[in-house]
């Protein structure tokens, strides 16, 4: 027989009701031919230390945020390699923290398309469960040298009520930077700058605590 508090607890929780989605983060990751083996490494475990990081933790299980990682290079080459998961619970984002830093490289040797990438991400944000904001966070360390035009991509995104935000990795001067700013972000994005891919870990730690944590005005 059950006792008696297990079986109370277990019907309080059926009669909760779900708590809602604030926000669904497609992270778009860059490994077109400009990423040697070390980047790519330091993209995989700079964005599971930030999975782990408890400020991140914490707002991501109160928002209940859902993630996805899309890895992304030429026009052709562009993969769902983790699907959209809801952060319910801690187990839930060691988990996926542990498949992020476990994920293998989708390309290699190929060009940097993000045109195509971001249409592939707008298609797969339609999976998304329902949540009240939708953004994609498009990475990367060049500019496009492959595939269709970036134009009208950050409107065709508004009107499907998506934001795009940008982490652009910089060898030297701001030409990403500018780049991601002028071309892909939507007009309610932000780009944050990472000084080469050692930065990176830092950089999308807090782009991503920017992004559930609701913080639009400025960068911390």
């Amino acid at each position: 027989m059950v006792p008696l508090l297990s079986l109370a607890l277990a019907l309080a929780l059926l009669a909760a009701p779900a708590r809602a989605c604030d926000t669904a983060l497609l992270l778009l990751m860059d490994v077109s031919n400009s990423i040697d083996v070390g980047e790519y490494r330091l993209q995989t475990d700079g964005l599971a230390d930030a999975l782990e990081d408890p400020e991140i933790a914490q707002a991501m299980l109160e928002g209940q945020v859902a993630l996805s990682v899309v890895q992304w290079s030429g026009p052709d080459d562009q993969a769902v390699s983790l699907p959209w998961t809801r952060m319910r619970t801690p187990a839930d984002l060691a988990a996926f923290a542990a498949r992020a830093r476990a994920m293998r490289r989708a390309f290699r040797l190929s060009d940097t398309a993000p045109a195509e990438a971001l249409t592939f991400a707008l298609a797969h944000m339609a999976q998304a469960p329902p949540c009240a904001r939708r953004i994609v966070d498009i990475s990367g360390d060049g500019m496009a040298n492959a595939g269709g035009e970036v134009r009208g991509l950050p409107a065709r995104a508004e009107r499907q009520q998506v934001t795009i935000n940008g982490l652009a990795i910089e060898g030297m001067g701001v030409a990403v930077t500018t780049f991601y700013r002028r071309a892909l972000i939507t007009r309610d994005g932000f780009v944050i700058t990472a000084r080469g891919h050692r930065e990176y870990p830092e950089a999308i730690r807090r782009k991503i605590l920017r992004e559930v944590s609701r913080i639009f005005g400025k960068a911390r």
